[in-house]
């Protein structure tokens, strides 16, 4: 049998890597285990901290990417199950919550580092890279601890594979022992170092009481446990990896040795120490302190630092009475370039034009990005709008030259508004707000330029937060169509519907249109939203007639915007044309109001649409000042009477109303005449009387969804759709 070796063999370091990704976001999951499996690696997918333990327990993972917050267990409480589980795993946190305090309560509590979402992918497989490796060292230490006997030998072994810097110094401070670690990480060979006093590794920086700590004399509790310094790296050796300035930095623990002198009383001889390198946990606390308070993106101040540097600027300004700018710096119809070209290509744009801003400023100045394309601008010391002024030209001048972007040619503008303290505020919120009503009035007025705000100008901040979420609800299909019953008031058949546009608000419930239209009119997204009402209405007619449902009118709400596009006409009928609908079962409702904004480009548009064969309703009738002359010209069906005028019928009041005369009115022009807003049978009767053919109102049904609406018209079995009043 062959003979024992007494050489110890260090394990062979593993084939495949099994990495463990805990999240409760199913497609982040996805992308995140694809991306490593490209990249080699096995992976198991957790989606909470159950699932995540069963695992553990069931197999062993090099590597845990771990998001904080789930719901049920927290990420913190995961991580000490897991470092009770598998002490030896290496954790990183992969978490949108970047504040300092919360990443360093996960760092104290086991996790190894740290990923902010959203991340760069070759960051993401670094990071990976180098828990693998911190995982593969600790389990080779771990070995190597539980292997080694107390033999002289193995003690020398474990000193000298040690990853820390271990040395001891004689009672005059000259190095008289040190490990192999000397070279890997201070770049001397021993024999440059033993004799020498240790003054020769310190930094020049550290201050006198670290020389103290290196030469330690105490023992006990008073040693020197877990001082952070900074050691002198060899100028000579440029294989050694380290920080800037030729420096380690380090973790000291140190102690001193006593010897008896023969006489029962010790005597100094020297100092045993131990120094870890800390360098790369110090860069990994600076990242993610960076992280914490800058944009990922652009790599500029993020909302929290901004805040910061404008409690500085209030300061300043109270004790000195210098004033201060603030810009709010939107970029115009970004929206266009992530639809076109992709968001790609948008965050390379955001990042040029986040370069081209900084390069008009002055060190003193901070610009944040808040997110999407908002950028907000800290001028401190500015005492005059004409220096305010000439910075903001220029950044404009800046961003008016073209971008070269994947090959394309962008030419972008910027709207800046512009706040100046004390007059516009003396709050941040009042600063921030006064910036973000001067920004809206460039809008209005345009783009591409800028706008001090001035107290006269009205408060918009309601209407521009009913913008910016609107343009999310477009993006994330928050927008509904419901539909009215029309009915012949005579005998309560069902004769067509109203669409009409409903927000699903996220935060705010269900949302009518007289609390985002006139925002939706003055920004133009009713353009976009009536194109993708007229979509909807026509999906839902065709799946109706597949249904087979009984062919109805569907009238819906045009807006006098929509008819400033140009193209408005020869779209309108490509989109009825392509689902092969009828033009004759559409009915278009235009207001009044919208008709005396432009009455000819109206009316020009309103004649070709009657041409294709739809009808036109007049809505809202009697709240505007039409003549009678000009409304003879128009080509109108249908007469609408306003939801207030029918409001005034009551059975308490034998005069005439309004809606007699509009009666009048519709029965002298030949026009049909119908009424929204019926809430009871006395309105209903007094219409009847009236000559009024079509009434909607919660007398017969409130507006419901189309799927509600199906359901309605199925249920009136073979007498057709109806319905009967008690």
């Amino acid at each position: 049998m062959a003979g024992h070796s007494n050489a110890y063999t260090l394990p062979q370091s593993e084939g495949q890597i099994d990495i463990l990704i805990v999240d409760d976001q199913l497609d982040m999951l996805r992308s995140v285990q694809a991306l490593l499996h490209i990249n080699g690696y096995r992976v198991e997918l957790a989606t909470g901290g159950d699932d995540a333990l069963v695992k553990l327990r069931e197999e062993h993972f090099q590597v845990v990417l771990l998001d904080l917050k789930m719901p049920g267990m927290h990420g913190f409480d995961l991580l000490g199950h897991i470092r009770d589980l598998a002490p030896e795993t290496d954790i990183i946190i992969v978490s949108a919550y970047a504040g300092f305090n919360y990443t360093q309560k996960g760092l104290r509590l086991g996790a190894n580092d740290f990923i902010r979402k959203p991340y760069d992918p070759e960051e993401f497989l670094a990071a990976v890279r180098c828990g693998v490796e911190r995982y593969q060292k600790k389990r080779l230490e771990k070995v190597a601890e539980r292997s080694l006997s107390d033999s002289e030998r193995i003690h020398r072994f474990i000193v000298n594979n040690s990853p820390d810097f271990i040395y001891m110094l004689d009672a005059h401070g000259n190095f008289s022992f040190l490990n192999d670690q000397a070279e890997s990480l201070l770049g001397y060979k021993r024999h440059e170092l033993l004799g020498q006093h240790f003054s020769k590794i310190i930094h020049p920086n550290n201050a006198a009481d670290v020389h103290n700590y290196f030469s330690e004399q105490r023992t006990g509790i008073r040693a020197a446990q877990k001082i952070e310094m900074r050691l002198q790296v060899n100028p000579d050796n440029d294989q050694v990896a380290c920080l800037a300035n030729h420096e380690l930095i380090v973790e000291l623990n140190a102690v001193g040795i006593y010897k008896s002198n023969g006489h029962g009383n010790k005597q100094f001889s020297g100092t045993l120490g131990c120094a870890r390198d800390i360098s790369e946990r110090k860069k990994n606390e600076a990242r993610i302190s960076f992280q914490a308070y800058h944009d990922v993106l652009t790599r500029l101040p993020n909302r929290i630092l901004f805040d910061d540097r404008m409690q500085q600027a209030f300061a300043h300004a109270r004790r000195s009475g210098i004033h201060f700018a603030l810009l709010f710096i939107d970029l115009d119809r970004f929206k266009l370039i992530n639809d076109t070209l992709g968001h790609v290509a948008g965050d390379v744009v955001l990042q040029q034009i986040s370069e081209r801003i900084s390069n008009c400023l002055r060190a003193e100045d901070t610009l944040s990005r808040f997110g999407g394309d908002e950028f907000f601008l800290l001028l401190p010391g500015m005492t005059s709008r004409s220096g305010v002024a000439a910075v903001a030209e220029k950044i404009l001048q800046e961003v008016r030259r073209p971008f070269q972007i994947d090959g394309h040619e962008l030419y972008l503008s910027m709207s800046i508004g512009i706040s100046m303290y004390p007059e516009a505020g003396q709050s941040r919120e009042a600063l921030l707000q006064s910036a973000d009503i001067a920004m809206y009035h460039v809008k209005r007025d345009g783009k591409d330029g800028y706008c001090f705000y001035d107290s006269s100008m009205p408060d918009r901040s309601d209407y521009i937060s009913v913008e910016r979420d609107m343009r999310r609800g477009m993006e994330e299909s928050q927008f509904q169509v419901f539909f009215q019953p029309r009915v012949n008031a005579l005998n309560n058949r069902i004769i067509g519907m109203e669409a009409l546009l409903r927000w699903q608000h996220p935060e705010h419930g269900l949302l009518y249109p007289e609390k985002f239209l006139q925002a939706a009119e003055d920004s133009k997204l009713i353009v976009p939203l009536g194109y993708w009402v007229l979509e909807s209405v026509c999906k839902e007619i065709v799946r109706w007639q597949q249904r087979g449902l009984p062919a109805i009118r569907v009238s819906l709400n045009l807006s006098a915007v929509q008819f400033e596009e140009d193209d408005f006409i020869d779209r309108f009928i490509r989109t009825v044309q392509s689902y092969q609908i009828d033009p004759t079962t559409l009915d278009l409702e235009i207001s009044e109001h919208a008709l005396q904004q432009n009455q000819k480009n109206v009316a020009e548009t309103l004649r070709a649409l009657r041409a294709f064969g739809v009808a036109v309703t007049l809505d809202d009738f009697g709240r505007g000042n039409s003549s009678f002359a000009y409304l003879q010209n128009l080509p109108i069906n249908t007469l609408k009477i306003d939801r207030s005028f029918v409001r005034e019928i009551n059975d308490r009041d034998s005069q005439a109303f309004i809606a007699d005369g509009i009666a009048m009115l519709a029965k002298g022009m030949n026009l049909k005449l119908t009424a929204e807003g019926v809430e009871n049978h006395h309105q209903l009767q007094y219409l009847r009387n009236l000559g009024c053919e079509e009434v909607q109102g919660y007398l017969y049904a409130e507006a419901v969804d189309a799927e509600r609406m199906e359901t309605l018209f199925n249920g009136r079995g073979k007498e057709g759709p109806h319905f009967t009043l008690h």
